[in-house]
């Protein structure tokens, strides 16, 4: 009796023992978690979408069925050097975690192309922490049929975009929309037609897309959409309806030069009806417009945007303004934008900007475009002016505050409304017929190493381009007025060069 009564409690301990494993597995499952490790799969032009996807049974494709097998931490191989005539489309089936993204790259240091004729390169829609890398996409052509972007990222978040290489699109190279925590790094967008690189989110919502960064990205050759006949085209990099975006150590050049159309036009590297945006040691150089169109510049802060920043970058032959202080009629108001430590070298020669900064104001209300600080800049322009008011151009509380200014021949064309000008320094190439502006002025020669040659294409290089630096005798060391204490402004604590600010210096490189 005993022994059958020690029996039956060793059975029931057993069950319980049963039931806790059971327990466990239904939490693990329950909570994502799987038996076996993230696992690696597979795709060669060589395979077939009935394999398992292994390196030795490989997909052919990425198709919406192996798509769908795909858990947080798994990688996808597209075999490097090879070439795949298929569009990628990615949805709310991928999704990994913050510590296990799902990755979807090349095999090798050889990137594989994706070319995907007049279809999206690849389009990716809800999902979450996923990773592309190192894939070149390539489209037909904005006039040989294409009528896409070439990554086009919508209603994602935590997700990043690495060593891309993005060509042959109508509309974008790469394309964010309405997404957050989105990194872009390393992405070289060209030849596409609308822009190099778009963020874009929902219209008269500025948080739609938030916390994006686009760094070490190049948007050269985009030269306009043919199919955009009423607004601008032919973009670098674009920011629209965001917050708290940063774009550093980018370039834009020679984008906008086939925009079909004579109206307004395209920007190296601009924003508009965004909030809290960071510029900062980026270049752009000689970008273009349509021929008799307007833009064509540099930078710029259009309609709408507020709390935002250009500093640390330069701009250099292009066809507009290097600096467009901007704000069109239907925008909602324009106000507290700053831009510093900054360099532009001949810009504005060509479309109607004739200056380095460019201001222009569709209402006629002052106070939709008001609260701009324009302080410790260079100005270089042995073509055209400093500054260019348009004739339509009602502004409040403009700020230009010790800038060096060299022009060849009038400092400002049109008529400043309010501005506020102290301790610059105006210096004239020729005979200048216009007396200076402002309080504290100064006529002091800047003694440049290498003014107007600029050819410098390197961001991360920014710090070691001296054409601008000051000599070490030279009077605007410490000639400006002390920008802290007179308004209370906050400077940072670095020049264009790195070096530790003057309180009281002139110019970007002190």
């Amino acid at each position: 009796m005993g022994d059958y009564r020690l029996s039956i409690k060793i059975i029931k301990k057993m069950n319980i023992v049963k039931l806790i494993l059971l327990f466990i597995c239904i939490v693990m499952f329950s909570c994502g978690g799987k038996p076996a490790g993230p696992k690696t799969y597979y795709i060669s032009i060589s395979g077939s979408d009935i394999n398992d996807g292994s390196y030795g049974k490989p997909w052919k494709t990425l198709s919406r069925k192996n798509i769908s097998t795909l858990q947080a931490g798994d990688t996808v191989f597209f075999s490097g050097g090879e070439t795949f005539e298929i569009s990628l489309m990615i949805d709310s089936l991928v999704s990994g975690t913050a510590e296990r993204p799902v990755v979807i790259a090349s095999c090798g240091n050889i990137p594989a192309t994706v070319q995907s004729g007049n279809e999206y390169g690849c389009r990716i829609t809800r999902c979450k922490n996923l990773k592309i890398e190192n894939i070149h996409f390539v489209g037909n052509g904005r006039n040989e049929g294409n009528t896409c972007e070439g990554v086009f990222i919508s209603d994602c978040r935590d997700m990043e975009v690495l060593n891309l290489n993005i060509q042959g699109y109508q509309k974008s190279g790469l394309r964010i929309h309405w997404s957050s925590g989105i990194m872009a790094n390393h992405i070289h967008a060209h030849d596409n037609g609308f822009a190099g690189i778009l963020v874009s989110g929902k219209r008269e919502d500025k948080t739609s897309s938030h916390n994006i960064i686009i760094r070490n990205c190049k948007a050269s050759n985009n030269p306009g959409d043919p199919t955009v006949l009423n607004n601008h085209s032919g973009n670098g990099i674009l920011i629209g309806n965001s917050t708290q975006v940063l774009v550093e150590y980018c370039t834009a050049t020679n984008n906008g030069w086939d925009m079909p159309r004579t109206g307004n036009g395209p920007v190296g590297i601009w924003a508009y009806e965004s909030d809290s945006i960071l510029i900062q040691y980026c270049i752009a150089y000689r970008n273009k417009t349509q021929k008799g169109a307007a833009d064509g510049g540099g930078f710029d802060f259009d309609g709408g945007m507020t709390n935002s920043t250009i500093q640390y970058c330069l701009s250099y032959e292009n066809e507009g303004a290097g600096f467009g202080l901007f704000q069109f009629e239907s925008a909602s108001p324009w106000y507290n934008n700053t831009i510093r430590y900054c360099i532009s070298e001949n810009d504005g020669s060509v479309s109607p900007a004739q200056a380095a900064i460019f201001i222009w104001n569709a209402s006629d209300d002052p106070e939709k475009l008001r609260d701009c600080y324009v302080y410790n800049n260079t100005i270089y322009n042995g073509k055209g002016a400093a500054i260019n008011y348009e004739a339509q151009s009602a502004h409040s509380n403009f700020y230009f505050c010790n800038n060096i200014f060299v022009v060849k021949d009038r400092f400002i064309h049109g008529a400043d409304s309010t501005g506020v000008f102290e301790g610059n320094n105006w210096y004239g190439l020729s005979p200048l017929t216009q007396s200076l502006k402002g309080k504290n002025n100064q006529t002091i020669q800047p003694q440049f190493k290498n003014p107007g040659q600029t050819a410098i294409t390197n961001p991360h290089c920014l710090v070691f381009f001296d054409a601008y630096r000051l000599p070490d005798v030279s009077p605007l060391k410490t000639s400006g007025i002390d920008l802290e204490k007179r308004f209370g402004w906050l400077l940072g604590d670095k020049d264009f060069n790195d070096n530790t600010l003057s309180k009281n210096g002139v110019g970007a490189c002190q």
